[in-house]
């Protein structure tokens, strides 16, 4: 889980924007570090050179030092962000040389659910997806609000019950990337992680067949289970009518366990 190495647009911005606001901080931070030292060493007691004023009480020239530095650091670091977080507004189509690939996603007590509209398929706790192919999350939550994020692609959005929130990422490399809940929700909150598997066209065709001929079935009473607090599954799911989003928006969270 290194968001220092993106294998996506939007990870890369995102690493972009954390580098360069440490690099902004750090112009204030080192010279800072070093005047102390510096000061320390000069007006050291053994030092005779050192102009000792004790009636000294302002001075107009250190003050502006003091507080424009500080200032332009601040409007550096407001204008990274604000122009980051314009760029990279998660509802904002990602370009690619495939057609965007819908993914619908629920958090539910203590697990993710992932349904593949187009597909006609939906996944627990994995998320397979094809490279250098634009990805549409439409996440929501049967639950309390939690947090989808997976570091190496990029932006991590709200879950919250009663509304539908969207984010677009693309996996530019083939590979395993980590996905995990980033706020706690529970018990099993530290399990709420999935892995991301970054696959070839056909190898993502291939195991959407291979979803789709799993004994399984996403139904009301399938869905019904799912929704009860459990820990560490991994299941795929076939079926043929998927209103599934809609109905978790509509789920009102559980009661809170008696203490």
């Amino acid at each position: 889980m290194n968001i220092l190495d993106p294998q996506g647009p939007v990870g890369a911005a995102d690493a972009t924007i954390l580098i360069d606001s440490i690099a902004i901080m750090l112009a204030i931070v080192v010279p800072t570090i070093v005047a102390i030292f510096a000061f320390a060493f000069w007006f050291r007691a053994s030092n005779a050179r050192a102009n000792y004023m004790p009636r000294w009480a302002h001075s107009g020239r250190i003050e502006m030092v003091v507080w424009s530095i500080p200032t332009l650091t601040i409007i550096l670091l407001g204008g990274v962000a604000w122009l980051g977080a314009h760029h990279l507004d998660p509802a904002k189509p990602i370009e690619g040389y495939h057609k965007t690939l819908t993914i619908q996603v629920v958090s539910l007590d203590w697990k993710w659910l992932f349904i593949y509209p187009g597909q006609k398929i939906a996944a627990i706790n994995t998320l397979t997806v094809p490279a250098d192919t634009p990805l549409q999350f439409e996440l929501t939550s049967a639950s309390v609000m939690n947090a989808f994020f997976i570091p190496q692609l990029g932006s991590m959005i709200y879950t919250m019950n009663g509304m539908t929130s969207r984010l677009n990422l693309r996996a530019d490399k083939i590979g395993t990337y980590r996905g995990l809940s980033s706020h706690f929700s529970g018990d099993g909150f530290s399990d709420m992680s999935f892995d991301v598997n970054v696959v070839s066209d056909s190898d993502f065709a291939a195991c959407t067949q291979r979803a789709a001929g799993s004994d399984r079935t996403l139904d009301a009473g399938t869905y019904s289970t799912l929704s009860q607090p459990s820990m560490k599954r991994i299941w795929y799911l076939p079926g043929k009518k998927f209103p599934m989003l809609a109905s978790a928006r509509t789920l009102r969270p559980r009661p809170a366990w008696p203490l």
